[in-house]
């Protein structure tokens, strides 16, 4: 056979291999492919659900492994304590089939399966990543409810606050915790739908004793007197007192809308209405009046100054001194006879305005003379809003019955009553105290007026006591009056506080002639103790 002969024989051939090899090749090709296809029962390589790696798992095997991560409990820690808060407590579900049909969805079309395919071909890891977000769900209700149950059992109130009746002071308890649920909630809804399960720390409120507001000086206040056995609202004993922080107004009140016998204490009403009546700064004469009146509770100068308020009819004084009160708000007190000046000799009286007391308690008053530590407490606020505020007393009288100055002058007045006892015996030494006192000699003692604390924390405060008795005496009334005033002043100056009684009280109130009553003709409003300077 020829050389041509034989190129021609190998070319009849040539066709025949190239098509059996192409057959060869889509043979291998189909059954690669089919081998692809079948093997796609499976999920392919780098398929990540819900962060979590499911290559080469089955949706079975995939679907178990999603819930055993998204189901495991979250630990929850609340201070130092763990809590396991299993997800399916809240409702928590995850649409695995959804999830898993999203990736499928990806994987079995388009050019991520062929990418696929060409990977699978050539036996190269996939270059096709797939991340399918978590489909899941809970309830927010559930999980509101159960941080509740947490809270129930792990919140602790801070600490009750303690009297100590030797210091009369109150000493705060420690402080408490509480979860703070709002705070707390994103942070778990956003643990339950991530693959994370660090511990989460819940955040934690500390929860600070309530301050020493005047209902803890109520309490102590209350409990002296227990500790004392007087009985503050029984038959036989009661005591009142009013006490009003000047900063804000805040009130304390313990049975201060009783009645009392008000004897010397109602001589500031008289004073109130003496300067609305003024027209003219007083002369030496009604200023040495004024002292004598209310420093020295001269019964005397008091009617005096009645008769000058009432254009020389005292009972019309009486009558005006009334009208002041009731409006000023002083609602329950009034003075509807001259004071007794020990002669026997009756004046007679006008009629009491309407009044509407507490019921409930009877101090068998004076019929012709009483007062509550309410409307005590009325009258030095007023002055001092009107004194520093242009209030109080300008405002219940708008048409220029009162100044400023006037109302200082009243409360300079008042500064000089240094008697020593009473409420100026429960504040230390040298305390700044405008205030008046009074008592029957029989069954009522009490004083009211403001203290002025050296830290600015200002106090209205009046205390009245009485004792169904013969004689109650000061040397169980005064002591009780005193020991109220120091709680008020260690709760006013806690940084300051009087923390035991005083040991350098006189056995009696200091007289005020020749020691505190300036001279006539020294009396100076404007500067009650400027006497006491000037003498050589």
């Amino acid at each position: 056979m020829t050389v041509v002969q034989q190129r021609r024989a190998r070319g009849i051939w040539l066709p025949f291999i190239s098509v059996g090899c192409l057959i060869i090749a889509l043979v291998l090709f189909v059954s690669e492919l089919l081998a692809y296809s079948q093997g796609s029962e499976q999920l392919p390589a780098n398929v990540t659900i819900a962060g979590v790696d499911v290559s080469h798992r089955s949706p079975v095997q995939a679907a178990t492994l999603l819930q055993q991560t998204y189901l495991t409990p979250l630990t929850l820690l609340f201070l130092d304590a763990p809590i396991l808060l299993d997800p399916q407590i809240v409702g928590f579900r995850m649409d695995t089939d959804a999830m898993i049909a999203e990736v499928f969805q990806e994987t079995t079309g388009g050019a991520h399966y062929w990418q696929g395919f060409l990977d699978h071909l050539f036996n190269v890891q996939s270059s096709v990543a797939v991340k399918v977000d978590i489909q899941s769900e809970h309830q927010t209700n559930l999980l509101r409810n159960y941080l509740n149950e947490v809270a129930a059992r792990y919140d602790v109130p801070p600490g009750t606050s303690i009297h100590d009746l030797d210091r009369l002071q109150t000493v705060a308890g420690s402080n408490g915790h509480r979860l703070d649920l709002e705070a707390s909630m994103p942070l778990i809804e956003q643990a339950l739908h991530e693959n994370n399960r660090a511990p989460i720390s819940l955040p934690v409120l500390i929860t600070e004793p309530e301050e020493g507001g005047l209902n803890h000086l109520r309490s102590l206040i209350i409990e002296f007197l227990d500790s004392r056995g007087f009985i503050y609202d029984g038959s036989a004993t009661i005591a009142s007192v009013f006490i009003m922080d000047l900063r804000n107004g805040e009130e304390l009140h313990i049975l201060s809308d009783v009645p009392f016998t008000a004897a010397s204490l109602s001589k500031v009403s008289v004073l109130i209405n003496y300067y609305r009546n003024l027209y003219v700064p007083p002369n030496d004469d009604e200023a040495f009046l004024m002292a004598n009146s209310l420093l020295c509770s001269n019964n005397s100068s008091t009617n005096l100054l009645l008769q000058t308020a009432g254009a020389g009819d005292p009972f019309v004084g009486l009558a005006d001194t009334n009208q002041t009160s009731q409006q000023l708000g002083a609602r329950n007190s009034y003075i509807t006879a001259l004071y007794d000046l020990g002669t026997g000799e009756s004046f007679g009286s006008i009629a009491p305005p309407e009044t509407d007391p507490n019921p409930d308690f009877n101090t068998l008053p004076d019929p012709f003379n009483q007062i509550t530590t309410e409307d005590l407490g009325i009258y030095f606020a007023q002055l001092y809003d009107c004194e520093h505020f242009n209030s109080g007393v300008m405002n219940a009288f708008p048409n220029g019955e009162f100044t400023p100055s006037e109302c200082r002058q009243m409360l300079e007045l008042m500064s000089a009553n240094d008697l020593e006892r009473l409420l100026q015996g429960g504040i230390p030494a040298g305390s700044r105290i405008s205030h008046k006192n009074g008592w029957d000699g029989q069954t009522m003692h009490g004083d009211a007026g403001i203290v002025y604390s050296p830290n600015g924390n200002h106090y209205v405060i009046a205390v009245m006591v009485w004792e169904d008795s013969s004689f109650f005496s000061f040397e169980v009334a005064w002591p009780i009056i005193e020991e109220i005033s120091r709680a008020a002043w260690n709760h006013f100056n806690p940084e300051n506080p009087q923390s035991s009684r005083r040991a350098d009280l006189p056995t009696f109130a200091v007289d005020c002639e020749g020691n505190y009553l300036p001279p006539y003709g020294e009396v100076n409003l404007n500067d009650i103790n400027a006497w006491r300077r000037a003498t050589p």
